[in-house]
């Protein structure tokens, strides 16, 4: 009995020796198996850590040898350089027919305009009266120069219609209002020259020139300010000569030209002091350079004339006396047979007959002017300059 109790005890004792060996692998594979595991985490951080910090220079010679590289971040702020910045983006040309166009504008000059009414209207227009169209790219760099005196109630208006305008017809342009200085004989010409020669100057880039007296406003928004393949004459129909032109070679008031077309035409001419003659010898110079006038159609080149007295000092030019017979200009205030046939002095005709001798030494090459302030306002840049004195003139008679 006490055998057989014996063995009993004995086979249980080594199954029970069995389970806890058996326990015992089961608990040492398993220790191995999480020990592996906890040894490739802390191998995989150590990797990317470390070495990141103590071998910076590495990372950053790997992103340049290889461009397309990517390296895992340091959590440092990384160079301009090593990381592309965004791009601007591109815009479309802008359209030759803007599509924001009114066509037919009412203008009057009643309502008082003070310049800051004129400023909080055009909110994208930049310091020196420089803008830029937002949505697309213009062909063109205008600048648009005024010759100017004693003309601040006029230039408000202008300010007012123009900076609009010429907004809806996507240019990129810039205003340059060339003043005058002192109360000598007024010389429209040479302050263009000298509007020329100084917005180049500020911006190189200019390429199309839109001359533009201070008291004439378009009454069409379609009357495009660009340059094209001819010279562009846009104050085809004035109210003062009854919506009309009044001569087939009349190229005044608001004119323009590309750089190359006033460069070859030597620019305007600079011995025309006072009002009137410089226009037609414009035209002649154009002429010669074998070159054409284009011009809108006369429904669209539709012009306002802000009516004032003749200015002091900016009388006829002594080559435009009245009292001579010999040179006809129209008039629109003349009707019959004889509309605008009125009497002035062949001096002035001879002046002009002679363009083909004068325009190659008088001229943008010839200009001699000093530039007393240059003061950017917001609405335009305004260049005060000196210009000298006009020669003394023999007495007649």
């Amino acid at each position: 009995m006490s055998r057989l109790l014996g063995g009993t005890l004995e086979r249980v004792c080594k199954a029970v020796l069995l389970l806890c060996l058996l326990h015992f692998l089961v608990a040492v594979i398993l220790y191995f198996d999480v020990y592996a595991q906890h040894l490739a985490f802390f191998s995989r951080f150590s990797a990317r850590g470390p070495s990141r910090a103590l071998h910076p220079a590495a990372s950053s010679s790997t992103n340049c040898s290889r461009p397309n590289a990517t390296a895992p971040s340091s959590g440092l702020p990384e160079a301009p350089s090593a990381r592309p910045g965004p791009t601007a983006p591109v815009l479309p040309p802008c359209p030759d027919s803007p599509p924001g166009l009114v066509g037919r504008l009412l203008i009057e000059f009643t309502s008082p305009m003070p310049l800051e009414r004129v400023q909080r209207e055009n909110p994208g227009v930049l310091l020196g009266g420089r803008y830029t169209p937002p949505d697309c790219t213009p062909a063109q760099t205008v600048a648009v120069i005024i010759p100017f005196r004693h003309r601040e109630h006029h230039l408000r208006y202008w300010l007012h219609y123009l900076h609009p305008i010429l907004r809806r017809q996507r240019l990129r342009y810039g205003i340059y209002v060339i003043n005058q200085h002192g109360e000598d004989t007024f010389n429209r010409a040479k302050l263009l020259n000298v509007g020329f020669l100084e917005a180049l100057k500020e911006d190189s880039t200019y390429n199309c020139f839109i001359f533009s007296d201070v008291d004439l406003v378009p009454m069409d928004d379609r009357n495009l300010y660009r340059c094209g393949d001819q010279p562009r004459h846009f104050a085809i129909a004035m109210d003062k000569f009854g919506f009309r032109l009044p001569y087939a070679g009349y190229f005044g008031g608001v004119s323009g030209l590309n750089k190359s077309q006033f460069l070859r035409i030597n620019g305007f001419p600079n011995e025309y002091w006072g009002w009137g003659g410089e226009d037609d010898d414009i035209f002649n110079r154009i002429s010669l350079a074998g070159m054409k006038i284009s011009r809108p159609d006369i429904r669209i080149g539709r012009y306002r004339m802000i009516k004032h007295d003749r200015d002091k000092h900016n009388e006829p030019n002594p080559q435009r006396s009245r009292s001579s017979p010999g040179f006809f200009l129209l008039s629109p205030y003349v009707s019959g047979p004889s509309a605008g046939l009125i009497s002035a002095a062949p001096a002035r005709f001879t002046k002009i007959q002679n363009t083909k001798l004068t325009m190659k030494r008088d001229g943008i090459g010839s200009v001699r002017y000093q530039v007393l302030e240059v003061s950017r306002q917001p609405l335009f840049t305004n260049i005060t300059v000196d210009i000298g004195r006009p020669p003394s003139w023999p007495p007649r008679g």
